[in-house]
């Protein structure tokens, strides 16, 4: 568990990161109290004056020119909760609803939600105690917010719902006992606010870029790795070459890879052959992977700024005394930035399927077919190409943008709907994909320098082989292929590669 002193709207892609890694302990800021206190003032003293305002004192949604009766208005806020508890399908994974917690507390905490101290008190005291909020993952459409996900992480404040702790699933009341909690009842306004927002799409597509940048950086190390086994050449990595395009990403990528690749005696052995041109596959890497990076770049910009934002309904001004309502819940935003991510996942894999499918064949990779000797007793490489050729096509399904998709919901009061959750969500298996595929590749291109042996690759690159070779021994004949490739997905997903991308090209440093 690691201590964070958060500054409402300063969470930073360090922080976020660390928080999807490690359980957390929360405290706020001291120069965010009074803010929060003032705008739960303002909602108090809306009350008093009997004014009529969204979401205080009127039903939601259609209902929204429905007034509610003062002796009505705790059970409205009940309600609300445990009538959007209505996800269904599997559970998030506990970093990310510790995640989209951490995000919950960042934006009510900025003090235009009109929440009181201690509802934010208390899941900051559940994510301490790590009794974490069981959340269908299904549900959310990502306008009004993340309405079912959101109440389900909001019920076990009402003693509602289940949570689990420990690796146990418990009631809520037994979470709040561990906790050392007692059920809240809501203020006005309180339950639309912890509802309203986006937090869990984009806790979906933090975790998204972040394993979409690591993918990013196995791709490059191995895409190098295979430039080294096909014999390739360095002459398209010419910075000259990027700079007169001058797309920044582009030129970032053409850097990293002569970082990677420097000089070796592989370089040496073939720096006179006949070879003028490699495919594209190869020679165009800065070009694609650039242009993967830059789509990372942005969507990291957006999903940081929405990571930092308000974004429920209605919001508190405190200055003017002012309660107004709009649509900072629609999570338009994430789910375009999630959508660019998809389709840089989408190409890392695919360029790098078509790299391995070079390596095995023998006409364009100067190596034995298939990547092994004897070729027809052993079958080598043949069919884990297939698998990263399946796995690539997965991709591109799944790239489809899910952001053009609406369907109205609310009695069409919310008649355009921005599908993030989703959009975010299935991000996850994309990169499961991707993993898999540069896992392939990365056996293969080791399989390939083995052969070139004695001679040696550049030293970053000897890096990436023996750090392979370390869990995975070379392929001298047939033998049950799962587990090797297991064993490389499992070192692309903790990052193994990721030291060796050049500093330039990582989201934060």
């Amino acid at each position: 568990m690691f201590e964070l002193e958060l500054t409402p709207g300063e969470l930073s892609l360090p922080d976020l990161k660390r928080v999807l890694a490690q359980a957390v302990r929360i405290t706020l800021s001291p120069a965010c109290l009074p803010g929060i206190e003032a705008a739960a003032q303002t909602v108090a003293d809306v009350m008093a004056q009997g004014r009529t305002v969204y979401g205080i004192n009127t039903g939601f949604g259609l209902l929204a020119n429905t007034r509610i009766e003062a002796d009505e208005l705790e059970t409205l806020q009940r309600s609300i909760v445990l009538s959007h508890a209505a996800g269904i399908g599997e559970l998030l994974p506990e970093p990310i609803v510790r995640l989209l917690m951490v995000l919950k507390i960042n934006s009510l905490a900025r003090g235009y939600s009109g929440v009181r101290l201690q509802v934010i008190e208390s899941l900051i005291t559940l994510l301490e105690k790590e009794v974490y909020p069981c959340i269908p993952a299904k549900g959310s459409v990502g306008a009004s917010g993340d309405l079912a996900p959101l109440a389900h992480m909001s019920a076990p404040l009402l003693g509602e719902g289940e949570v689990s702790h420990a690796g146990e699933r418990l009631s809520a009341a037994q979470g709040l006992e561990i906790a050392g909690l007692r059920p809240l009842v809501l203020a006005p306004k309180e339950g639309l606010a912890l509802l309203n927002g986006t937090q869990v799409s984009t806790a979906l597509a933090v975790e998204g870029l972040l394993r979409a940048e690591n993918a990013l950086a196995a791709a490059t190390v191995i895409g190098a790795l295979t430039v080294e086994a096909a014999r390739g050449s360095r002459t398209p990595f010419d910075g000259r070459i990027h700079a007169a395009r001058g797309h920044r990403a582009q030129i970032d990528m053409a850097t990293a890879y002569r970082h990677l690749l420097d000089h070796s005696q592989i370089e040496e052995s073939h720096r006179d052959c006949r070879k003028v041109q490699d495919p594209y596959s190869l020679r165009c890497q800065p070009q694609v992977m650039g242009a993967c990076l830059q789509q990372l770049r942005a969507a990291a910009e957006v999903i940081l700024v929405e990571a930092n934002a308000v974004s429920d309904n209605p919001l508190v001004f405190v200055a003017e005394g002012d309660i107004i309502s709009g649509g900072n819940f629609h999570a338009e935003p994430i789910a375009m930035a999630a959508d660019n991510i998809a389709l840089a996942i989408a190409e890392i894999g695919a360029l790098s399927e078509r790299r391995m499918a070079l390596l095995i064949d023998s006409q364009l990779s100067g190596l034995p077919a298939f990547l092994v000797d004897n070729g027809g007793v052993n079958s080598g490489f043949m069919i884990a190409q297939v698998t990263g050729a399946a796995l690539a096509s997965e991709n591109k399904s799944l790239a489809h943008p899910a952001s053009v998709d609406s369907l109205p919901t609310s009695a069409n009061q919310e008649d355009h709907v921005s599908m993030a959750t989703f959009a975010a969500r299935r991000l996850g298996e994309m990169n499961d994909n991707t993993s898999g595929i540069l896992a392939i590749e990365w056996l293969a291109a080791c399989q390939g320098l083995d052969f070139l042996a004695p001679l040696c690759s550049s030293a970053r690159l000897e890096q990436a082989r023996s750090a392979l070779r370390e869990q995975v021994p070379f392929y001298d004949k047939d033998r049950y292929f799962a587990p090797d490739i297991e064993k490389a997905m499992g070192l692309v997903n903790d990052g193994a590669l990721l030291p060796l991308l050049h500093k330039g090209c990582r989201l934060s440093n």
